[in-house]
């Protein structure tokens, strides 16, 4: 279902997208960088923070970590990962296919700047094998993404 919605979020915003499926597991910043001939860094992993009450995607590069100091002097509070179940409630997405796209509701998304040393990224599809290839600039309008500095 997950990938389904992902499909039909990209049908509706940017049917020029394709999704790529690999016949192994890319669930992993290292799997999926192997998978689509990029270094990790150039994968856009997507983690799903809570605030307080407030549910939020940061997309950052796949070897950015959050600055715990950067992340409460930009969102007003410590930030906690959601457990594997808690995500898929939320997102309809599996850990290891969380994406900013094809969401059951709006969420509010965020990428990281550690994004913008790349013309191209390659985020999940909401599935643990499946990606695409998206411009950054891209990437941050189909999702109306902000920019933040919340990584090292």
């Amino acid at each position: 279902m997950s990938l389904e919605s992902v499909r039909a979020f990209f049908a509706a915003n940017a049917p020029d997208i394709a999704i790529i499926e690999t016949a192994g597991s890319s669930s992993t910043v290292t799997l999926a960088a192997e998978a689509h001939g990029v270094e990790p860094a150039q994968i856009a992993k997507t983690i799903c923070l809570r605030v307080g009450d407030r549910i939020m995607l940061i997309v950052a590069s796949g070897m950015a970590r959050l600055d715990n100091r950067k992340f409460k002097d930009t969102f007003g509070g410590k930030g906690r990962m959601l457990d594997a179940e808690e995500v898929l409630a939320v997102t309809s997405h599996p850990v290891g296919g969380v994406c900013p796209f094809g969401l059951p509701a709006p969420l509010p998304i965020y990428c990281d700047v550690s994004l913008k040393q790349f013309d191209e990224v390659v985020p999940a599809a909401g599935s643990t094998n499946s990606a695409l290839r998206v411009s950054t600039q891209r990437l941050t309008e189909i999702t109306k993404a902000e920019w933040v500095d919340v990584c090292q």
